[in-house]
């Protein structure tokens, strides 16, 4: 009897390793499949690409080869470097400063009713003006320095966070509220325990897309009025007919933002854990 039941452990044991040995197999191949997925997409749109220029026979001011553009990227590292950093300097600024102002007007929301009634038309007004009317005014009040492109990064950084943050602390279980309502817990207590918990999956929807947009802002003000930073260099690039610099700029701010937005990925997953272990 005792060897039977000793016997039905093992199977079961047996049992159990197999399948969380299938599980972590699947794991990976999920893993590397979500990898390698990107990567070949890349490889064929860059095919596609170098083909449509060589049987057309495009000229390179129109549309240059990757195989020019990573030339430029090559011999042209520390300049294209040398840009990108004042550029990653204001869209980093502009992101902390939009998402730290819409957080806590959010908050501020939250508790006074009348407060949001009042100003959130007018936080949708602002948002409804072309980034490019924003820009000129914000050059001619806060001069042709960094200031307006961080400026500029953080009212387009803004008006998402400030929505998703809203609705995120609103959004909230009754059921949880009236618990803690029982428990005779403090406003600051529903707060922090219930409300922010409850916001940080819509908070870190806005942040990836604010880190996108960030970018995007500070290469636009820029454009506006800037020797230096990625917006200018592509200014110059397309007055003087240089295409692969224009391009390579462009994969260098493209891949910042990429960069950017993979690390507000990484952050969410480390706060966000109820999420990630739902996902997997």
């Amino acid at each position: 009897m005792t060897a039977q039941v000793t016997d039905t452990a093992m199977s079961g044991f047996v049992a159990d390793a197999e399948e969380q040995a299938r599980f972590l197999a699947r794991k990976r191949q999920l893993l590397w499949r979500k990898r390698l997925l990107p990567l070949g997409a890349v490889i064929a749109l860059l095919f596609l690409w170098w083909a449509a220029v060589v049987l057309f026979d495009i000229k390179p001011f129109i549309a240059p080869s990757p195989v020019a553009v990573v030339r430029v990227l090559i011999q042209r590292f520390d300049i294209l470097m040398a840009n990108l950093l004042p550029t990653a300097v204001e869209s980093v600024c502009g992101f902390l400063l939009g998402n730290f102002a819409a957080i806590a007007i959010a908050t501020v929301f939250v508790h006074k009713r009348t407060a949001e009634e009042a100003f959130f038309p007018i936080a949708v007004m602002i948002n409804t003006i072309p980034v490019v009317a924003k820009a000129p005014i914000l050059v001619l009040l806060l001069g042709n320095g960094m200031e307006p492109k961080i400026a500029i990064a953080a009212l387009i950084c803004f008006f998402p966070t400030l929505v998703n943050m809203v609705r995120g602390l609103q959004d909230v279980n009754p059921q949880s509220l009236e618990l803690m309502r029982v428990l005779s817990a403090s406003q600051r207590e529903v707060f922090f325990k219930i409300r922010v918990q409850n916001s940080l999956p819509y908070l870190f929807s806005a942040l990836k897309i604010a880190a996108s947009t960030s970018v995007i802002g500070a290469i636009v003000g820029e454009w506006i009025g800037s020797t230096r930073g990625i917006g200018a260099l592509i200014i110059q690039a397309t007055y003087a007919f240089d295409t692969p610099l224009l391009y390579a700029t462009i994969a260098v701010g493209s891949t910042f933002s990429a960069c950017f937005f993979g690390v507000i990925g990484l952050i969410e997953r480390r706060v966000v854990k109820w999420k990630s272990e739902r996902a997997h």
